[in-house]
C-alpha cells in the first residue's frame, strides 16, 4: 500500500508573524497545510494520508480537515508528531502499521506541510521510484554557485555546480527499510541526522533522484510567505 505523510510538527520559530505554527497561516483562502493536503488528495494511489502534528495542535488540525476537506476525512488521519522530523516520521510509520499491519511492500511519501506547491507529477514519480528503488529524494539542480566555508568567514571550497542539487520534498521510502535504518542509529546519530535521506546515505543505501521544481517552495521565512501569497494571489500578513 501507498501512504502519504505530511510533516506538520514544526512551530515556525523563524516566522515571527503569528501566534501559531506557520503551517496554519492563511495562504489565499485557506491554511498552508490544507493546500498541501489537497495536493496529496489528488493522488488516488494513497490509501491514507497521515498528518503528523504537534500534540498541542492535534484537535486544531482535525478541525481544519473537517472544515476544508470533509469529503476526505476517511482518507486522512492526524497523529502526534515527535521531537524532531525523523521521530514524526517514525510515529506515522507506527500508526500506519497499527492500522494496516507491517508489510514489506508499504511505501511512505513524506512531505513538508509548508511546501504547498508540490505537484501530482512529483508525487506520482516519487511513488514509482520508491517502488522500484526503495529510497527517493526530490531535488533541483543548483542554480547558484555553491560556496563551502568551514568558519563562516572564508571560502574553503567551491564544488562543481554540475554535481550540486538542492534537496526538496517529497522524500519517499519503503517503510520497512526506513524503519530498520532508523533503528540502527545510535542516540548520538539520531540527534545529528535530521534528514531521512541522509540516514540512507550514511548507511550506504542508494537514494535515487526525482526532479523537483523551483516553484516547490518551502515557506520558512516571512519572505517565503510573501512569495507564496503572491503565487496564489492572496493578501500578505505584515
Amino acid at each position: 500500500m501507498i501512504f502519504g505523510a505530511i510533516l506538520a510538527g514544526g512551530v515556525g520559530s523563524r516566522m515571527h508573524m503569528a501566534d501559531m505554527p506557520k503551517q496554519f497561516l492563511p495562504l489565499g483562502d485557506k491554511p498552508i497545510l490544507i493546500h498541501t493536503l489537497e495536493k496529496f488528495l489528488t493522488c488516488s494511489r494513497f490509501e491514507t494520508v497521515y498528518i503528523g502534528t504537534h500534540a498541542d495542535w492535534i484537535n486544531y488540525t482535525e478541525d481544519l480537515v473537517g472544515k476544508y476537506v470533509p469529503h476526505a476525512r476517511g482518507r486522512v488521519r492526524v497523529v502526534c508528531g515527535g521531537e524532531n522530523r525523523n521521530e514524526t516520521i517514525q510515529n506515522i510509520i507506527a500508526a500506519l502499521e497499527a492500522d494496516y499491519g507491517p508489510d514489506d511492500d508499504h511505501i511512505i511519501v513524506t512531505h513538508d506541510a509548508v511546501r504547498p506547491f508540490v505537484t501530482l507529477r512529483m508525487l506520482e514519480e516519487n511513488i514509482d521510484q520508491a517502488l522500484q528503488w526503495g529510497a527517493v529524494d526530490t531535488v533541483t539542480p543548483a542554480v547558484d554557485t555553491i560556496v563551502v566555508s568551514g568558519d563562516g568567514a572564508t571560502i574553503r571550497d567551491i564544488p562543481d555546480r554540475k554535481q550540486m542539487y538542492q534537496g526538496q520534498t517529497p522524500q519517499s521510502f519503503r517503510v520497512t527499510l526506513l524503519r530498520e535504518l532508523y533503528r540502527s542509529l545510535t542516540e548520538e546519530e539520531k540527534g545529528v541526522l535530521t534528514d531521512a535521506c541522509k540516514i540512507c546515505v550514511v548507511r550506504d543505501y542508494p537514494v535515487h533522484l526525482v526532479e523537483g521544481s523551483y516553484t516547490n517552495l518551502k515557506i520558512t521565512t516571512p519572505g517565503d510567505y510573501k512569495i507564496a501569497q503572491a503565487m496564489v494571489g492572496g493578501d500578505i500578513l505584515d
